[in-house]
């Protein structure tokens, strides 16, 4: 059975509030919690929720886990914690809890890592601060895709988001950026052919090995309104998409040319595709948070490692409240799981 990392995130956000919620459960995963254990322990305090934590003893493999039960990885944060009161100060303690969760299962420890919600721009301030600079003066964490990815030493690493279950279409909803955390303004320039086709290859070779997807089928958002329409309302698609898509397909790949975003996610494309490939952030993730908001999962693809997370933020604002649900954290659990034991399979 796969053991997973996880990463609870912020520790003044929901992300300590979901992983005891998680914990109540009746489950079939084994998951060992990178955190300082005190967090756990005041937050289900103040959730009025049971919880029982063991340290997680890396040299054996533990009997799993009862309701109210979570292993746990010892780290310490370096402020105090209050729920709902972000602290800069607690940065690195978010950073090492990921650093420890990777080393983790790049060693094969464990299988898989699912990660909570973090704030970027407090783990920026924090960073400054730590450095002596004025708060937020350089932008050095973008996100946790980007963070892993340089971990990983990979070039290039691709975000999907993806709800199995999306009612509104009866079919998988799975969404794939070509640029992530990039300024509007900065789009045209960022897009080349070269970042399409590096994307598209790693989303095609993850959907055959992580998705046993054989010959996957994949649409292609344009930049521009109507997919540029011929040119009229912006040149991307004719310059540097197409081309690149039209390389793709006489190589083999099945990806369609540049579609109208206004139009791709309806039932009937949707129905005949295996992943939608955005242009930026926004304009995929929208429409999937629209049909999956707390049901979506995040998964990191071209990573030497599974990780999966939530779909949400940290939720400063309702952190300790109890109204925080579990659910995406339930489903960036079971989909990491899932993909842990399909890559077992095809070891062995």
């Amino acid at each position: 059975m796969p053991r997973l990392a996880l990463t609870p995130g912020d520790p003044a956000g929901i992300g300590p509030d979901i992983a005891v919620t998680y914990a109540q459960r009746n489950r079939s995963e084994h998951v060992v919690a990178f955190c300082c254990p005190q967090v756990l322990r005041d937050r289900a305090d103040t959730l009025g929720l049971p919880l029982r934590l063991e340290p997680y003893d890396f040299g054996s493999s533990p009997p799993l886990c009862g309701p109210a039960e979570l292993s746990y990885a010892p780290l310490s944060t370096h402020a105090s914690v209050t729920a709902g009161v972000p602290d800069p100060v607690n940065a690195r303690y978010v950073l090492d809890c990921l650093d420890r969760a990777f080393e983790a299962c790049a060693s094969g420890q464990l299988d898989g890592m699912v990660t909570g919600p973090i704030s970027k721009q407090l783990i920026n301030d924090g960073l400054s601060l730590q450095a002596g600079t004025t708060a937020g003066a350089n932008t050095v964490f973008t996100g946790h895709t980007e963070y892993l990815r340089d971990l990983a030493k990979v070039d290039h690493v691709v975000m999907l988001l993806a709800v199995e279950h999306a009612e509104a279409f009866g079919v998988p909803l799975r969404v794939a950026l070509v640029t992530t955390h990039v300024p509007i303004a900065e789009l045209s320039a960022t897009i080349t052919g070269e970042l399409i086709e590096r994307t598209l290859r790693v989303l095609q070779a993850d959907l055959v090995a992580k998705y046993a997807i054989e010959k996957p089928r994949i649409l292609v958002c344009g930049l521009n309104p109507h997919a540029g329409e011929g040119g009229l309302l912006g040149a991307e698609e004719e310059r540097v998409i197409n081309p690149c898509l039209m390389k793709l397909q006489q190589a083999g790949m099945d990806v369609s040319l540049a579609m109208p975003a206004d139009t791709i996610f309806t039932e009937p494309h949707l129905r005949r595709a295996d992943a939608v490939l955005a242009m930026y952030h926004d304009q995929g993730l929208a429409p999937l948070k629209s049909h999956g908001f707390g049901k979506a999962v995040n998964i990191t693809l071209g990573l030497p490692v599974i990780r999966t997370s939530v779909d949400h933020g940290t939720a400063f604002d309702i952190a300790g409240s109890g109204r925080a649900s579990a659910q995406s954290l339930v489903e960036a659990i079971a989909t990491a799981d899932a993909l842990a034991q399909r890559s077992a399979g095809q070891r062995n």
